[in-house]
């Protein structure tokens, strides 16, 4: 694999030549650490070409975190984060080796609730993995998004978003896998934390890479 770093970006490319799918993955509250960059380099073993943002490059973490939580309880589908991923879409999607028709996005925490928001408002995405993230506001938003693959620990202040998510995707006729991990804490998918949780994240992984599967790399209309 081959991999490109940009000043607020992380981008590995799969073996092989493209055009490959493409999935944007977003970090939690630690940032765009190594935890990240491995997750990257996971989706490029399996044939896509994953771009690892890095929202707080350049800023105050605590201050960006603060201005991504008041504009999502303010239920602003466009707040602070959604807008750059937006561009590292278009970033990713304008790539010579990327499929900008097979674009996916993964986010974790705080990522996982920005990525439920961002999804919203962008039709450019063929499927979404939050986890751990909250739902977004307002409701009758989720009716918009595209197909989820959602996991969640059993008992952790995003939980009951699994509940909402699968009322609204119901109803919307929108495909979605969301899954509650009863034995899981918060953050159970890093190797690299003391959360970790090998079980929840084994199978939340192949779910995802499952999933994406089906509604990323095998997109109808794809090139």
């Amino acid at each position: 694999m081959r991999t490109e770093t940009f000043h607020t970006a992380f981008l590995v490319l799969p073996d092989g030549s493209g055009p490959y799918p493409g999935v944007v993955v977003i970090h939690e509250a630690f940032g765009l650490n190594d935890n990240i960059r491995d997750i990257c380099r996971r989706f490029a073993a399996e044939g896509y070409a994953a771009l690892g943002v890095d929202l707080f490059e350049g800023r105050n973490r605590a201050v960006c975190m603060a201005r991504m939580f008041v504009g999502a309880m303010a239920g602003n589908l466009d707040h602070y984060g959604v807008p750059a991923l937006k561009a590292a879409l278009g970033r990713l999607g304008n790539h010579p080796e990327v499929d900008a028709a097979r674009i996916g996005a993964i986010g974790f925490c705080l990522g996982g609730s920005i990525v439920l928001t961002w999804a919203c408002t962008d039709h450019r995405l063929s499927a979404i993995a939050p986890f751990y993230g909250a739902a977004p506001k307002p409701r009758e938003a989720i009716r918009r998004l595209c197909p989820v693959v959602g996991s969640w620990p059993g008992k952790d202040f995003t939980t009951k978003a699994a509940g909402v998510l699968e009322t609204e995707l119901t109803a919307a006729g929108i495909p979605h896998d969301l899954k509650v991990y009863p034995g899981a804490k918060h953050s159970f998918f890093n190797d690299q934390w003391r959360n970790y949780h090998p079980a929840a994240a084994s199978d939340s992984w192949q779910r995802v890479l499952a999933f994406f599967a089906e509604h990323v790399s095998g997109a109808q209309g794809a090139g």
